[in-house]
């Protein structure tokens, strides 16, 4: 009679053992593992913003950028510049001088630039210590109108194209930093100085020693 009592209690466990197991399966296949769901929102959260990144913020600016007024500013030396076709800052393409012959110093800048709003004024001393130099710029933002306005704050009557697609440093292979000026002879760099200069003697130290 006592071992068909223990007999009994040991199947009844056996089976409690078993329905408890049965509804522990059940819950784990009707839900997601829980690192399954953490990668899976951390795979969203990601998406999201890589979404959000590649809407500039300046989306806004840019479309204002087109329509813009540009102030006048004095015209360029005729082109191409270093083999890249630009319009002028601003102004016209004169005929009087071209930057594919002789010797150029082209200087790439943006509005937003602070070492290039100490450069510019530098670069202008040498353009009026070496007329027989081309000394010119290259805004390499969309923003036109800014560009403009800075150079007229600053005071600084250098000629400079406008690059609102990144076609000259895309072209000529420059890294994604400004400011960088580059030494033209007859429409070939000879060389590239990708650092802001801190005084007119040191823009015509390197250039005169560049020509040497």
């Amino acid at each position: 009679m006592k071992k068909s009592v223990v007999f009994s209690i040991l199947i009844a466990v056996v089976l409690t053992i078993g329905v408890i197991a049965l509804a522990m399966s059940s819950l784990t296949t009707g839900n997601p593992d829980a690192s399954d769901v953490s990668a899976e929102s951390a795979t969203n959260t990601q998406g999201d913003s890589l979404t959000d990144e590649t809407v500039p913020d300046e989306e806004v600016s840019d479309e204002d950028a087109s329509t813009s007024e540009v102030a006048t500013r004095p015209d360029c030396p005729a082109g191409p510049v270093a083999g890249v076709e630009l319009p002028c800052l601003g102004g016209e393409t004169s005929s009087d001088n071209a930057t594919d012959s002789g010797i150029s110093i082209v200087n790439i800048w943006a509005w937003w630039c602070e070492p290039c709003r100490e450069e510019l004024p530098y670069l202008e001393e040498i353009a009026q210590a070496h007329p027989e130099w081309n000394v010119v710029g290259v805004h390499a933002d969309r923003n036109a109108g800014n560009g403009a306005a800075f150079l007229n704050d600053l005071g600084v009557d250098l000629p400079s194209y406008q690059d609102d697609s990144n076609l000259f440093a895309g072209t000529l292979s420059l890294p994604g930093v400004i400011p960088i000026t580059l030494l033209v002879v007859d429409g070939e760099v000879k060389e590239r100085f990708i650092q802001p200069f801190k005084s007119t003697e040191e823009i015509e130290t390197t250039i005169t020693k560049a020509l040497a």
